[in-house]
């Protein structure tokens, strides 16, 4: 009798139990897209509020409602939060459970001696064909090894218990276990998740143009943390759509350590940069109502940044040069503007210089000398920092899963069995995957066998 099993071990092993945990985990993925992460209550009212100003016209205290919702349900931290960790855990529990009842089963099937089975198993299978043969079955046994080894499938051969002579090829065994190698690369991804959010770091940090830090906040707790080096914004540069709205912006960033330059990179949304395991990602900015002037001896080479303010006087001592914004003029694109730059020249006066916003303009001294003038909006870059060392766990285990899903989808397992009995030929297939191909397959075959001139077919 079938011992009846545990109603925890079957609760564990239920399809059910999978298709609602994946559910649940694909709702509240979709929630976190929405819902922004890392926010403060007040951000978070601020969101509600202009999402409902859409649906109603006075929203009153449901945007509060709302952000304490958010804020008891951990949605704030949506993926770190211990219910979303325990659904997770929930799923790896039943990947394990699952894999565990049903792999002893399919193991049996890989691992079975298929010459054993009786001829009456074989005889049932599916594909079937029947040919007779005017040679002995000796020598027909040989001749169908030739045919099938042309044909790519190796055999092997036994005698039953009453003299007939079974031959039998297969390909692909092993591709019963693909979906077991799935199983196995979400684990794998699992864990490789789990070592980012509980030894990885996420923060953010704003970095003037010019200026440089050595150290990010983590988004929820505001606590610094330390880089081990210096992450420098050279420049930032935006452009926007004639409406004014933002359309691409990029900074370049540069990493030293111990005052040395160790790499540089202009990034920009969707495309970080990485040094020791950090990622640096555009994901803000932040404008500062001053102008910083880049300005360029020429013929020297010599170069000197001023961070400046309209009608705020500027010296270059050493270049003796005096100079400053006079006005600061929009332009057609809202949000955007043109500098009207008042230089002084002791031998030539005052000279205006009209330059676009990032823009760059000549200015030549009476003796000569010129210099280049760069002037743009002053901005601070906003960065998104993350240190994940389970990153390349996780990338394991998706290609773990792109292994599993080739096998389990584009691979079956396929066998053949051949019984000669006397001048009785029984060819007999089966296949657990894509019969249809299966059918072809063994079809020409059978158009094999039955083109040897001893064979007929029945």
């Amino acid at each position: 009798m079938k011992q009846k099993k545990n109603s925890i071990w079957l609760f564990f092993s239920s399809v059910k139990l999978a298709l609602f945990v994946l559910f649940v985990l694909a709702a509240a993925s979709i929630l976190g897209t929405i819902i922004p992460q890392g926010e403060s209550p007040a951000q978070f009212t601020a969101f509600y509020s202009r999402v409902l100003a859409n649906f109603m016209a006075t929203p009153g205290n449901l945007p509060a409602i709302l952000t304490q919702i958010t804020m008891q349900l951990s949605l704030d931290n949506m993926y770190t939060a211990l219910w979303f960790e325990a659904l997770v855990g929930l799923l790896a529990i039943n990947l394990i459970v699952c894999s565990i009842e049903r792999l002893p089963a399919v193991w049996k099937i890989v691992t079975l001696d298929n010459l054993s089975l009786s001829t009456g198993k074989i005889n049932s299978m599916p594909f079937r064909h029947e040919f007779s043969s005017s040679t002995e079955s000796e020598k027909s046994a040989e001749q169908l090894k030739e045919t099938m080894a042309a044909a790519g499938w190796k055999t092997s051969s036994t005698t039953d218990d009453k003299g007939d002579t079974i031959l039998f090829s297969q390909k692909s065994p092993w591709s019963r276990m693909g979906v077991y190698v799935v199983h196995f690369s979400i684990l794998v991804i699992i864990v490789g998740a789990l070592i980012g959010s509980n030894f990885g770091h996420s923060g953010g940090i704003n970095i003037p143009e010019t200026y440089d830090t050595d150290k990010i906040f983590e988004f929820k707790t505001g606590t610094p943390i330390p880089l081990g080096f210096t992450v420098r914004c050279d420049w930032f540069t935006m452009t926007r759509y004639h409406t004014g709205a933002p359309k691409e912006y990029q900074s370049e960033l540069v990493i030293s350590e111990n005052g040395k330059e160790m790499a540089r990179k202009v990034i920009e949304v969707n495309h970080p940069m990485s040094y020791k395991g950090w990622t640096f990602y555009q994901s803000s900015f932040e404008p500062h109502k001053k102008i910083l002037i880049n300005v360029t001896n020429n013929q020297t080479g010599s170069q000197e940044r001023f961070l400046t303010t309209a009608r705020e006087a500027v010296r270059w001592p050493a270049e003796n040069l005096l100079f400053g914004i006079q006005e600061v003029l929009p332009t057609e694109i809202p949000m955007t503007y043109r500098y009207r730059l008042l230089v002084s020249d002791e031998t030539k006066g005052q000279q205006t210089l009209l330059i676009d916003d990032n823009g760059k303009e000549l200015f030549k001294q009476g003796d000569g000398t010129d210099y280049t003038f760069h002037v743009k909006e002053f901005f601070s870059t906003g960065l998104q920092v993350s240190k994940d060392p389970g990153v390349w766990v996780v990338y394991l285990g998706c290609t773990l899963m792109l292994i599993g899903l080739y096998i389990a989808f584009f691979m079956s397992h396929q066998r053949i069995w051949l019984i000669i009995s006397g001048k009785n030929i029984m060819v007999s297939g089966s296949s657990n995957k894509n019969k249809q191909g299966f059918s072809t397959t063994f079809n020409n075959i059978t158009e094999k066998i039955s083109n040897q001139q001893n064979i007929e077919a029945r």
